[in-house]
């Protein structure tokens, strides 16, 4: 699948790659930062954004269409910052195409199965405002305030545009047990980081064995105040461990 990306800034490749029901946009914070001494491209990934949309949607296929990406831009030694979903196709890349990349930041994600219900409160939120058929922000965030926050509320409103949304519904809620769940992968032996928020859930203790027995030389730093957006809710904390692990791991 040809995907929709941006490209800025001139050095090293950095793939960017967004969370569920978000798009290229969600990552700019780090975007902005790093496009002024690495080559950043940020991706929509299949049924979102600007790319296209397919019925089908488990990480083999979208770490294959990342994977056609870098073989179009002939893009080496690659590093990959992955944020929920984002990470574990990054995860998911890694493990396929290990001479491509070099190393793989993940934000707030675990290689594990998450509960079916996850998102339950944010499908019935999505299923309430489609089925009003309003074209109106203001009251479809009013309805979604029935079911989730107001802050995910406006995250959501960030992919409705022009009275529709720009991710795929119904294909996201149809392969959500691929997407919340996940295949464990053989030991891969490349460096990877995982940046875990400090009030978030994603990133149990429980799982540092699941992520040690896939990713050997997994290092693992956690976000004081931040919750499951990480780079979100404390961009500098974030964004000084992706320099600190870009500084010294560039050529």
């Amino acid at each position: 699948m040809q995907l929709h990306y941006q490209i800025e800034g001139e050095g090293e490749p950095i793939i960017l790659l967004h969370g569920l029901f978000g798009s290229l946009s969600n990552l700019g914070v780090l975007t902005r930062h790093l496009h002024n001494h690495y080559q950043t491209i940020t991706v929509d990934l299949r049924n979102h954004g600007l790319s296209p949309w397919s019925s089908e949607m488990s990480y083999s296929l979208m770490a294959d269409d990342i994977s056609q990406l870098i073989e179009k831009l002939k893009l080496q030694q690659v590093t990959v910052i992955g944020h929920s979903m984002g990470g574990k196709i990054s995860m998911q890349l890694l493990a396929n195409l290990p001479e491509a990349i070099k190393q793989v930041i993940v934000l707030d994600i675990a290689p594990v199965n998450y509960p079916l219900n996850l998102h339950q409160d944010v499908f019935m939120a999505l299923d309430e405002s489609i089925k009003s058929g309003l074209s109106d922000s203001k009251a479809i965030i009013a309805i979604m305030q029935h079911y989730i926050s107001l802050p995910v509320a406006q995250f959501l409103l960030k992919s409705f545009k022009h009275g529709s949304w720009l991710f795929n519904f119904k294909a996201i809620r149809n392969n959500y047990t691929y997407l919340a769940g996940w295949q464990t992968i053989e030991t891969c032996y490349k460096p990877i980081y995982f940046l875990k928020g400090s009030h978030s859930d994603y990133i149990k203790p429980s799982y540092h064995q699941d992520i040690l027995e896939q990713f050997p030389l997994a290092q693992i730093f956690t976000i004081d105040g931040a919750g499951h957006n990480v780079h979100a809710e404390q961009p500098q904390q974030v964004l000084n461990i992706i320099d600190s692990i870009l500084t010294s791991t560039t050529n």
